[in-house]
């Protein structure tokens, strides 16, 4: 279990467990999530729930991991910009040793 920073101040946090960041990289959510200038900011944070959400309705995916991350994580009350920073540089970290988990039908 990790803790990211949710705002500049550090008065809030949001925990992330090792299966949050199997889906991320099971669904690739953050490829070409920024565009070339790689500032993160709240319309980046908007395109993710907007493709995450996407991923839920479609019939194709039935994921409760993928469902558990948009609860814990993306559409945390917390959840800024900041915090979305904090997550994908928690993410480059330790995405190569992760292991993706199977998708649940």
């Amino acid at each position: 279990m990790y803790k990211i920073q949710a705002n500049k101040s550090g008065t809030r946090h949001i925990d992330i467990s090792d299966e949050h960041l199997a889906t991320i990289k099971e669904y690739s959510l953050f490829q070409d999530l920024t565009d070339s200038h790689g500032i993160i900011d709240e319309p980046v944070l908007d395109k993710l729930k907007l493709n995450v959400r996407s991923l839920l309705v479609s019939e194709d995916i039935n994921s409760k991991a993928l469902l558990d991350l948009c609860i814990d994580v993306i559409y945390h009350k917390d959840m800024k910009a900041f915090g979305l920073k904090q997550l994908i540089d928690l993410y480059n970290e330790k995405a190569p040793a992760l292991q993706t988990p199977e998708v649940q039908e």
